[in-house]
């Protein structure tokens, strides 16, 4: 059975999750495309070389569009992203008004869009962008438990953690 070739901007991520891994952080990718698909902004996690705990990929990637199309609204744009957003990016993605999110991997424990607080279905939520979940799931669900298999060798301490983008 052959894998389905995924969207030029999720591979994208793909390859910004993989290189936020090799720098040691949570390997979460992101990327944004305009309404004529060319990509405005492109990110992986940062947390940790930035002592920023608001570091996600999403949130990098959205203050990088925000910048390059010189406005806080992102009208048009799509979002594409490993890991299925936690509440913090599901706030920012709704906040700068994203057409489309499409995401890999769902994070049962920390994701606020298909699980948890849901944050698009709450009824003070004021903009839901249309949401793709799945879109290479089975590589997002494969790069998340790698990370954390390979930090649970190297230290036992962290054994009990599941993420911390």
């Amino acid at each position: 059975m052959m894998t389905p070739k995924l969207p030029e901007p999720m591979s994208l991520a793909f390859a910004e999750a993989e290189a936020a891994q090799a720098r040691g952080e949570v390997p979460v990718g992101c990327v944004i495309i305009d309404s004529s698909g060319k990509t405005v902004a492109a990110a992986g996690n940062r947390t940790l070389e930035l002592k920023d705990p608001t570091a996600h990929a999403e949130m990098l990637a959205i203050r990088e569009a925000a910048k390059a199309l010189g406005s806080e609204r992102l009208v048009g744009c799509d979002l594409y992203v490993t890991l299925e957003p936690c509440a913090m990016c599901a706030a920012a993605i709704s906040f700068a008004r994203v057409r489309r999110l499409y995401f890999a991997a769902e994070d049962p424990k920390m994701g606020a869009v298909d699980h948890g607080p849901r944050f698009f279905g709450q009824p003070t939520c004021h903009h839901r962008p249309e949401v793709y979940g799945g879109i290479g799931a089975a590589r997002g669900e494969e790069l998340m438990r790698e990370f954390f298999r390979e930090r649970r060798k190297s230290s036992p301490a962290v054994a009990g953690e599941e993420r911390d983008p």
